[in-house]
């Protein structure tokens, strides 16, 4: 059986940023969030594929390396 995958590219900055979020979400237990429980499955593969790529959340400053991420992946817009 031949399985199909779709490939996206994200900035190291947007991994981490995109971890951190999942890591929060996927840590709530509110169903009513999914129409189907495939959703959740999705969301917790791809939490489980950014872990096993990511060595910064297990460094001792992965606060100041998310901090910096975000700052670099946030609109910097002007008001």
């Amino acid at each position: 059986m031949k399985i199909n995958q779709l490939n996206i590219a994200l900035t190291k900055d947007e991994a981490i940023v995109l971890f951190e979020f999942l890591t929060r979400f996927n840590e709530k237990e509110d169903d009513s969030l999914f129409e189907d429980q495939s959703e959740q499955n999705v969301l917790w593969n791809i939490e489980c594929i950014l872990e096993k790529e990511l060595h910064e959340p297990f460094k001792k400053n992965y606060n100041d390396i998310l901090k910096f991420a975000r700052e670099n992946v946030r609109d910097n817009q002007t008001e």
